[in-house]
């Protein structure tokens, strides 16, 4: 399609007329139907609320068909309204705007929906099985007609995928303010999630699908590397993963990393995954090296490949509890596992139990829910029945925040200690927290909006030689990590990393993001890049979640249950800078276990933003550094020193730690009383 024609559908908005029903795609990913939450008055309810974005003309002609989706699906996604443009990142200058900062947004949005990132693309859900960008077409359709009218005196304002429209601002707050999912504490279970979502009134943003800053599976392959390496550097004492194995599963969506991950790591990576399109779209973009259905070609395979001790990473096209068991029986030795099948949505599509096909667990999912919680229950408890007796071998096992262990608990399976708390730390408390986080260090990311693979390697090289430079004045814990991202920057171009958008991520800290932002803006002013580019990071970051399965699992002061920092975070970024901000609930471990938020920013070149990058990025790094300090993290402690050393202004309040024996004294001499 021409850019004007392209243009000139994106204004448009909500047609004034029924257009016709768009075509099924072949190859492309569906969600599974949801199952049927609402009673008669919900579901006449739900249909209301749906047919408020159609003239009312049009509703005697909508009603029946709406209801028949709502009946069908679970949800009602509008398909009808599915715009039939391609839907993919285009350069920014064929975006429909009165503002830069508007094309970057719609820029990322349709990146987010492009069918060669999400993972049903059709149903507007990027990735984790339920992580949606909007609830329905119509609210696509609407917000890009706003952004396409925006200018530098509004602010949009999205409540949960709903556009409630532009208002009066200023040119130096965001231009769009986000959240998904921020329901009332006391209602936010799994049960009020799956009514209020098919009622059509909230939205699970997961952590960059409903905030626009999804990457494709790039976005987590860097965290996934280090997570790796520094596994290889506490558990098996080296970093040197050649010959070593990983088993793990899900390479659908964000979990797609794995593979690559691992292949860049030096090891042999074992991914179960049930669903052939997810194994096929991973296999042709090149996440995933081989790919094998027969489990005894599978243990030939990894054998061979931990004797060549070379880089390979294998897609199990089955179930993975079959994997395990697998590995279990044949005695296979296992160094490093895992799991990032989508267990935030147990229920939904999210975990595919043993015993069934992906075709008869779909059906169940809708047709015999009580049924499918039973599988899948049962599953989850032979999936660590495995996991155990291959950790009893020496494995070292981690959760990696995708409410594995916890879901599996509520199961009922052998995963608890004496005392309650998990048998298998969750990858934050073992490695990124103490390792990464504490030093600042988190996913940052930028998008290059010319589209110019040209832009991309150069802002490579520019970031290259930041790290580079601090690594040359760092020491101890920081400068292995300046190390470890530096050998991903220099070798990011020659891993084809890039899934839609021309976009990197680098896992840095305050000082390498802030002196990285300021070398892209000056390139900018001075013509060096083609187009502005757009910093932001995943949720997942030092400041960006509060979550006690995951981001402050680490944390062991009582405030690991407590989300003032994800808060703060997203309301300091607010005016100290960022283009556009989000708060959401809900997102890797799942809808009620997290609080979190994130940013962008729009680098146009001006001197104005070299400011906002010093101000903002300085905030939404060291919010989170205090907070771990304040938790007695010795890393943190020494790098919020650190950083009020080099910024007067910066005051941090500092812990004065009690001596144990001191506490426990004072304790006991009054229980005695």
């Amino acid at each position: 399609m021409a850019a004007a024609g392209f243009r000139e559908l994106v204004a448009r908005g909500i047609p004034e007329e029924l257009p016709p029903m768009p075509p099924d795609e072949p190859g492309v990913n569906h969600a599974p139907p949801r199952r049927q939450v609402l009673g008669p008055a919900e579901r006449r309810l739900a249909l209301q609320n749906a047919l408020r974005y159609f003239p009312e003309r049009l509703h005697a002609a909508l009603a029946p068909e709406l209801a028949a989706e709502l009946a069908a699906s679970g949800r009602i996604y509008m398909r009808r309204f599915r715009p039939a443009y391609p839907m993919h990142a285009r350069p920014i200058s064929e975006y429909p705007a009165r503002c830069v900062e508007a094309a970057a947004i719609m820029l990322m949005i349709t990146n987010n929906l492009d069918p060669a990132v999400a993972q049903h693309p059709h149903e507007l859900i990027t990735y984790g099985g339920n992580g949606a960008v909007f609830q329905n077409w119509a609210q696509y359709l609407l917000t890009m007609k706003y952004l396409a009218e925006m200018t530098r005196e509004q602010t949009l304002v999205m409540y949960s995928g709903h556009p409630l429209g532009l208002f009066p601002s200023r040119p130096e707050a965001p231009r769009v303010v986000v959240t998904n999912g921020m329901v009332i504490p006391n209602h936010s279970s799994p049960e009020d999630y799956e009514r209020l979502c098919a009622l059509g009134v909230t939205s699970y943003g997961q952590m960059t699908a409903g905030s626009y800053m999804y990457i494709g599976p790039q976005g987590i392959v860097h965290g996934t590397t280090i997570t790796l390496l520094n596994a290889g550097r506490r558990y098996l004492r080296s970093p040197d993963l050649a010959g070593r194995l990983f088993v793990t599963s899900g390479p659908g969506g964000m979990s797609g990393a794995q593979g690559k991950a691992a292949v860049i790591a030096g090891c042999v990576a074992l991914i179960a995954e049930v669903n052939p399109a997810a194994v096929r779209k991973r296999h042709e973009q090149g996440w995933v090296d081989e790919v094998e259905s027969d489990l005894d070609k599978v243990l030939a395979r990894v054998e061979r490949g931990r004797r060549e001790r070379k880089p390979l990473s294998l897609a199990y096209l089955g179930n993975v509890v079959d994997l395990w068991e697998r590995l279990v029986a044949a005695g296979l030795e296992v160094d490093l596992g895992s799991d990032q099948t989508s267990l935030h949505n147990p229920y939904g599509g999210g975990y595919y139990p043993a015993g069934l096909s992906l075709e008869e667990a779909n059906r169940m999912i809708a047709g015999d829910p009580r049924g499918f919680r039973e599988k899948v229950q049962a599953s989850l408890r032979r999936h660590i029945d495995a996991v155990n007796a291959l950790a009893g071998r020496g494995m070292a096992f981690w959760d990696y925040g995708n409410a594995f262990l916890l879901e599996a608990s509520r199961a009922g399976a052998a995963v608890l200690r004496e005392d309650g708390g998990f048998r298998y730390p969750s990858y934050v408390e073992d490695i990124m927290g103490p390792m990464c986080f504490d030093y600042g260090f988190g996913p940052f990311r930028w998008v290059c909006t010319s589209g110019d693979a040209d832009d991309l390697q150069q802002t490579d090289a520019m970031a290259a030689e930041v790290i580079e430079k601090l690594s040359a004045g760092a020491s101890g814990e920081r400068k292995q990590q300046l190390e470890d991202n530096l050998r991903w920057i220099r070798a990011a171009g020659e891993h084809r990393l890039v899934v839609g958008s021309q976009a990197r991520i680098l896992y840095a800290d305050a000082w390498g993001r802030t002196r990285m932002a300021l070398a892209f803006n000056q390139a900018i002013r001075e013509g060096k890049l083609r187009a502005p580019v757009v910093l932001g990071r995943d949720h997942h970051d030092v400041s960006g979640t509060d979550s006690p399965y995951r981001e402050t699992a680490d944390i062991r002061d009582g405030s690991e249950l407590c989300a003032d920092m994800a808060v703060h975070n997203v309301i300091g970024d607010s005016f100290r800078g960022a283009t556009w901000v989000s708060l959401h609930n809900g997102g890797g471990v799942g809808w009620g276990e997290v609080v979190n938020g994130g940013f962008g920013m729009v680098l146009d070149g001006s001197p104005e933003m070299d400011e906002r990058i010093r101000g903002m990025i300085h905030w939404d790094v060291n919010n989170g550094i205090a907070r771990r300090s304040w938790a007695d993290h010795a890393g943190a402690r020494a790098t919020v020193l650190q950083a009020m050393a080099e910024e007067p202004r910066l005051r941090v309040t500092l812990p004065e730690v009690a001596d144990p024996r001191l506490v426990e004294d004072a304790i006991g001499q009054n229980t005695a009383k």
